[in-house]
């Protein structure tokens, strides 16, 4: 009887079985890396709709006040009880005309790499 050496068959299918593992790791890796991102940007726009929020809800409130400090200048917002890491708001109101007035919000959050920043003007009817 006659054997038939297979010596190193093993290793030859050990070693491909690793090459494999690895390229899905590879596809894997960059497809987690674009869903984090999504992640992410989602997040800030989403802390962005809710500054824009707190921005408008605190200019209509002033404008109801009628509190001619915080008319035709900048101010910055504590955003310490939002709880919100690397973000920024300011609101400028202007004077109310024909009972309307002008709101310029700036907001800006951040997380890792990515920063998100807005600045626009909105109206507010009285």
């Amino acid at each position: 009887m006659r054997k038939e050496k297979r010596d190193g068959f093993v290793l030859v299918i050990v070693i491909v079985t690793i090459a494999l593992i690895g390229a899905e790791m590879l596809v894997l890796t960059g497809s987690s890396n674009t869903i984090l991102f999504q992640a992410n940007n989602s997040y800030l726009e989403a802390c962005e709709q809710n500054l824009i929020a707190s921005g408008l809800a605190w200019a209509k409130k002033n404008i109801k006040n009628e509190n001619m400090k915080s008319f035709n200048k900048e101010i910055e917002l504590d955003l310490a009880d939002i709880n919100v890491k690397r973000a920024a708001l300011s609101v400028a109101i202007e004077k109310p005309e024909n009972k309307q007035a002008g709101v310029q919000i700036n907001t800006s959050c951040g997380r890792g790499r990515q920063v998100l920043r807005h600045r626009k003007k909105y109206q507010i009817q009285l």
